[in-house]
């Protein structure tokens, strides 16, 4: 345990930051995953409201990194690269 004044708020704020940064990717897994089940039920309408807020949320995280910045753009990337093609099969065999 820290024993000085400056140890012991360093331990407070990093406790903080530690759980105010697991929410965050908390939400970015979940979005992503409810996006994904959405268009696999073919409810377009929910999967891209959720496909558009984990997109955002990766963002946000990435300019306040919570996430390395090629980290959020790289699984931007990917979401949307699974999204596209899962809309595309969906409206294919439509």
């Amino acid at each position: 345990m820290p024993t000085s004044a400056s140890a012991i708020k360093r331990l407070k704020q990093s406790k903080k930051r530690r759980l105010r940064n697991r929410i965050a990717k908390k939400i970015i897994r979940t979005l992503t995953k409810r996006s994904m089940v959405a268009l696999n039920e073919k409810n377009f309408e929910k999967a891209e409201a959720d496909f558009r807020g984990a997109i955002c949320k990766i963002d946000k995280a990435g300019a306040r990194r919570v996430l390395h910045p090629n980290t959020a753009s790289r699984r931007k990337s990917k979401l949307t690269r699974e999204y596209t093609a899962a809309v595309g099969r969906a409206r294919a065999s439509a």
